[in-house]
């Protein structure tokens, strides 16, 4: 059998691999992207949800990489204003930790690094912001900034379908089995037995970078340092739809943050040594339990946490010494010793469209494409919306039988696709049977046919994240649904 031949075959379907298939198909090329589990399986759906630049990385002189990623972050608010919405911070101060003068240079910094943006620039707390300071144990004293928050895995998957839209093969349950440089491709053999050959290679195969490079028997310059960050979900802890950012006595920094009626409440800094040590343990949530009953009036403990996810983060080591000063840019390492091969160090939510748009700089010249800049301005699947709250009236006027929860979760999560799923349906009954969580059959159809769906999980857990408040016979009802619908 002939080897199908590809300009750029990637490995891995989370967030970078995924950007990069977007960009390279934008930019023309034949582009195969292979996930042996789902898109966004990993640590790419176990951030904190945040699309920022990043804060506390101002404190380890990270100038150029919190820059980069405030530009992005105004980019990205402004090309899926449906997954994306603005996020107003409270910082209480503490001097004890940081003095004040400290604090409020750094917002400047922030704020003048932005540069022109969208958001709404830093201040100190007022007299008038007893809804940000009623919850809290100390004085009245912090600071008022502004972030976004992000459903991580939507936006990875929204990569995935610009980039097929664009002529991207987007494979997923599919693991790489072997590949070797033959005759100035790579020849890979795929776990459902084909054989394919590429021109380039991307291994974007995130905390398995450096695996798949022993696997490929390539010598890496780069080395990558495993970082487990855990969260946990406990019922709501105060009222309103602001964030905290709370500094700890050893100097880290948490969040809590709205998240589905509850209040999410992370991350962790764990040293692991493996990929599969993604498993939050009962020190952890300990912990981020103490760092909240540190500030806040109402006390919480490990009997609250109604849901937890923890995620593996392959850092670049820069050789810090302990996991919350290691840096979280990225490092690109093209290994062009025959066929190219590029192989991605780091990375974050927020910056994935410039990796990408850098990893095709360096890769492009490699193989005779001159890149160019196709997703700066570009709108993500769904985005193409006049305002967020206008385009939820709009919804609920057009489909009123929705009801206000499920109508603002379907608009967030499917923006202006919206109007291709309900497409000629007039009332509940065109939904077809709810399948549980809300989710119903036209839905999960829609998860299954466009979004690569595979699973209950990949549809619970990933595609809309109902999952999280599901019990589990509402979970297992759902399961036995999906294995009818298939």
């Amino acid at each position: 059998m002939t080897a199908v031949t590809y300009d750029l075959l990637i490995i891995g379907g989370g967030i970078n691999g995924c950007a990069i298939a977007r960009e390279a198909s934008l930019l023309g090329l034949k582009v195969l992207l292979i996930e042996r589990d789902d898109l966004a399986a990993h640590t790419s759906s176990a951030s904190t949800k945040l699309i920022h630049g990043g804060l506390r990385y101002l404190e380890y002189y990270e100038f150029k990489l919190v820059a980069e990623a405030l530009r992005e972050r105004e980019r990205l608010v402004n090309a899926a204003p449906h997954i994306i919405r603005p996020l107003t911070f409270v910082l209480p101060q503490e001097n004890s930790l940081r003095p004040w003068w400290m604090l409020r240079i750094g917002l400047y910094l922030y704020d003048f690094l932005g540069g022109k943006m969208s958001l709404a620039r830093s201040r100190g707390l007022r007299r008038s912001d007893t809804a940000y300071t009623a919850p809290l144990k100390g004085g009245r004293s912090g600071f008022v900034y502004s972030d976004a928050q992000v459903d991580d895995s939507r936006l990875t998957v929204l990569n995935a379908m610009d980039a097929r839209d664009n002529g991207a093969e987007i494979v997923t349950g599919i693991a790489l089995e072997s590949a070797r440089r033959e005759g100035g491709v790579w020849r890979a053999s795929l776990s459902d037995g084909r054989t394919v050959e590429a021109r380039a290679m991307v291994n974007a195969a995130g905390p398995w970078v450096h695996l798949l490079l022993e696997r490929l028997g390539v010598n890496a310059k780069s080395n990558v340092r495993l970082v487990k960050g855990s969260h946990i979900v406990v019922p709501k802890l105060y009222e309103g739809d602001h964030a905290y950012i709370l500094q700890l006595p050893d100097r880290r920094i948490i969040f809590a943050i709205p998240w589905q009626g509850q209040t999410e409440i992370g991350t962790t800094d764990i040293p692991v040594d493996a990929p599969e040590d993604a498993k939050i343990d009962a020190s952890e949530i300990s912990y981020l339990c103490d760092a909240i009953n540190t500030h806040f009036i109402k006390q919480i403990s490990p009997a609250d946490v109604t849901a937890t996810w923890s995620g593996v983060r392959p850092l670049y080591d820069d050789g810090a010494s302990e996991a919350k000063e290691v840096t979280r840019d990225y490092v690109l390492e093209l290994d062009t010793s025959g066929p190219p091969l590029l192989s991605v160090f780091g990375g974050k939510i927020t910056t994935a469209r410039h990796l990408a748009e850098e990893a095709m700089g360096k890769l492009g010249p490699a193989i005779g494409v001159q890149p160019h800049q196709v997703t700066r301005m570009r709108v993500f699947p769904g985005g193409a919306i006049a305002g967020f709250d206008h385009f939820l009236a709009q919804v609920r006027l057009t489909w009123p039988f929705l009801g206000d929860a499920r109508s603002a979760r379907m608009a967030h999560a499917y923006g202006a696709m919206l109007g291709e799923m309900l497409h000629g349906v007039k009332d509940e009954a065109g939904m077809g049977r709810d399948l549980g969580g809300g989710l119903t059959e036209i839905e999960v159809r829609w998860m299954r046919d466009r979004e690569w769906a595979r699973s209950a999980a990949d549809a619970l857990d990933r595609r809309s994240k109902v999952g999280l408040t599901l019990n589990a016979a509402e979970r297992s009802t759902f399961e036995h649904a999906w294995t009818a619908l298939a």
